[in-house]
């Protein structure tokens, strides 16, 4: 009787936390997806650059990973509430794989940080050369310089040999009929730097739903284990 009575509360108290764990994390994924959402509506005067732009690329990034999490998370809270095992162990499974990505991503964002930022870095000073024949890509350019208050992707003189030893206007103050000077700081590390200013608290958020994905998978295996227990039982 009592061993009973204790079974029944722990597969209460395990069903209780298994739904809202992955509820947070459904939660904490429409967050995500919601700061992507802003990022990429206050970037959309500069969204013909490439997405290697560090605030393009890390709109992009939180828009992708929000959705995903978004998605697993409704999956695992709809197992709990089910007790579906199927549904659990799909849960189990999906959310591992994102996990690893996670990691892998983290780790190699790290390793590689340099590598990464010269390539893109690299990719920005090459679509640069469409600056005269693509209008789009010149009115991208003309916002972001305007916006952040610098020239060019690494400096002013990235513009050089695009231009034939010209600087856009965009590269200074507004109202300006010729621009010689410029403004001294490169566009990326400004970018960057304001990305950085802007998004602590969304990283400090990120590692927030990285315990709870964490917690999400203990809850919902032992919560799978003990469905399965209980079929067997029954059997």
């Amino acid at each position: 009787m009592l061993h009973s009575f204790t079974h029944t509360v722990f597969h209460s108290v395990l069903n209780f936390g298994c739904v809202n764990i992955t509820f947070s994390e459904k939660l904490g994924g429409c967050g995500l997806f919601g700061v992507g959402v802003w990022l990429s509506f206050t970037q959309s005067e500069f969204s013909s650059l490439p997405l290697s732009f560090p605030s393009l690329s890390a709109a992009n990034l939180l828009l992708v990973a929000g959705g995903i999490t978004m998605i697993t998370g409704f999956l695992g809270c709809l197992g709990a509430l089910k007790e579906q095992r199927c549904l659990l162990f799909t849960f189990f499974l999906i959310l591992l794989l994102l996990v690893l990505t996670e990691v892998t991503l983290v780790l190699v964002i790290h390793i590689f940080h340099d590598q990464l930022d010269s390539k893109a870095q690299k990719d920005l000073k090459e679509d640069m050369k469409m600056y005269e024949s693509d209008p789009g890509l010149k009115n991208s350019w003309d916002n972001v310089q305007k916006m952040f208050k610098c020239c060019g992707v690494t400096n002013k003189t990235d513009w050089y040999n695009v231009l034939q030893g010209k600087l856009p206007l965009s590269c200074c103050s507004v109202g300006t009929q010729t621009c010689v000077e410029g403004w001294t700081e490169p566009c990326y590390q400004k970018a960057r730097k304001w990305l950085i200013k802007n998004i602590t608290s969304v990283l400090v958020f990120g590692v927030c739903i990285g315990v709870v994905q964490i917690l999400a998978l203990v809850f919902s295996m032992l919560m799978y284990c003990q469905i399965l227990s209980v079929e067997k039982h029954l059997d």
